[in-house]
């Protein structure tokens, strides 16, 4: 070291007020907003630009006081057990089976048992009516033990109070979670009205006030079920059942289709699943994408299912099948998705699903712990070009942070997932530092990273060795 610091005073001598910690960061194949860019600023390392994510969020007190309220007054016994049963049923729930599908499933397996018979029917030609049937209904059997069979909800007074104290603190949270990426990166987003199609206990309106109250104006629940909109109803007049917490609050049953009246921000959270086709889902999300005038935001819960039917409603709005085009403005990828390119992880040999994690604090039921998470996954797109936005890569697992390095997990703007291991000395101290701060959900302060590309499951297998 002491034979550095000769060279050290001479290139301070040569290019003054440049550090040497700053030239020693600048490497090829590596582009930071580094230090000449003040892209900190005066913020320290842990709050630097690309950090997203949530400590616990907390439910507002006046919606814990309505649904203890609610709750106790109801006749529902076993809350505990019955609310258990019904998460697992809602977070293992899957999508409709398309008729199309289905026949095409049924078609390789008659074809299947015609191949297995096929020796037997020169001799038994006679039978050839009885064997088809027989047949047919070996399909049918099989249809029935290997797929999934949906079945549409129909929210009733005592299943809306279980959806309540099973979902509304999870609901808020990923909710939360999503329009708090909004306010950290445009601060200037100021909406005044807000559309939310399956409002079910009106956690998307509790947690658009929490953030943008003084400006929203009018809050439009859109819910298929009288028995969940008097809920929600219920929740913001609370005990008293007067006026309600906040005003400009409207419940309706049916989504309007007109695109002439617009809202700055419109949101269906956990509501895709409980269309019964694809069809259904394709018309209400471009009708969805008509009334956006800025945001559209997109909550699904974090299985394959939910992010395919969310990369399923991107597709649907980048085709843009409408006939008559409404607002030329083009839609664009807000988060969390840095690039418009096919989703990476549904491009692996094993499908993973894209999803975060949101810590909370739930409703203070005998029941609950005193913290839970919610994992989900959301999809925020925006009407408008987006060049203003820094095309940083997006953080996709827990960082693991080692001895004098850190291994990130990255989907990248040009559409690859990238597993980096990031040193102060190779990538420079800033890099490093905002990396070990990082958590899952975050971006990444860089533009280009000279990460491996490797699949998911090499790269997880990797970190289990480092452990």
């Amino acid at each position: 070291m002491a034979t550095m610091r000769p060279l050290q005073r001479a290139w301070s001598v040569a290019l003054p007020g440049v550090s040497w910690r700053g030239l020693a960061s600048v490497i090829p194949k590596v582009t930071q907003l580094d230090n000449s860019s003040d892209f900190l600023g005066n913020v320290p390392h842990r709050k630097h630009p690309g950090i997203v994510h949530l400590p616990a969020v907390r439910l507002p007190p006046e919606l814990i006081k309505s649904a203890h309220f609610l709750l106790a007054e109801s006749s529902v016994r076993n809350v505990d057990k019955q609310i258990e049963a019904f998460t697992n049923y809602l977070w293992s729930r899957k999508r409709p089976v398309e008729t199309a599908e289905l026949q095409k499933k049924a078609q390789v397996l008659e074809q299947k048992l015609c191949r297995e018979v096929a020796p037997l029917q020169e001799q038994l030609s006679e039978l050839d009516q009885a064997k088809e049937k027989r047949n047919r209904e070996k399909v049918l059997a099989v249809l029935r033990k290997t797929t999934y069979h949906w079945v549409a909800l129909t929210y009733t007074e005592e299943l809306s109070l279980l959806y309540m104290a099973a979902r509304m603190d999870g609901v808020y949270a990923a909710v939360s979670r999503a329009f708090h990426e909004i306010e950290k990166r445009v601060p200037s987003f100021q909406p005044s009205t807000l559309l939310d199609f399956g409002s079910g206990t009106g956690a998307v309106s509790w947690a658009a006030r929490n953030i943008w109250g003084k400006t929203l104006k009018e809050y439009l629940n859109i819910d298929s079920s009288p028995a969940m909109l008097a809920l929600a109803e219920k929740l913001m007049k609370g005990a008293s059942e007067q006026n309600a917490c906040f005003p400009g609050v409207y419940f309706r049953q049916i989504l309007p289709v007109s695109p002439k009246v617009k809202f700055d921000l419109v949101v269906s959270a956990f509501s895709l699943n409980d269309l019964q086709s694809y069809s259904q889902r394709e018309k209400t999300i471009q009708t969805l994408w008509r009334k956006t005038d800025n945001f559209l935001v997109l909550v699904e819960n974090g299985t394959k299912a939910g992010h395919q039917m969310l990369m399923e409603a991107k597709d649907i709005i980048f085709q843009g099948r409408d006939k008559v085009v409404h607002d030329p403005r083009e839609p664009h990828i807000f988060a969390p998705c840095p690039h418009h390119l096919p989703c990476p992880r549904l491009l692996l040999d094993t499908p993973l699903p894209c999803n975060f994690i949101q810590a909370y604090h739930p409703l203070p039921f005998r029941w609950n712990p005193q913290l839970k998470e919610e994992r989900f996954s959301f999809l925020i797109l925006q009407r408008g070009p987006g060049e203003a936005h820094e095309p940083w890569p997006r953080i996709t697992q827990p960082v693991l942070c080692r001895t004098r390095h850190v291994h990130v997990h990255l989907c990248c703007p040009d559409g690859t997932l990238q597993h980096a291991r990031i040193t102060a000395r190779k990538h420079g101290r800033d890099i490093y530092r905002c990396a070990r701060t990082s958590h899952c959900g975050d971006r990444l302060p860089v533009l280009n990273l000279d990460g491996e590309q490797v699949s998911e499951e090499q790269a997880d297998l990797g970190d289990q060795e480092q452990n």
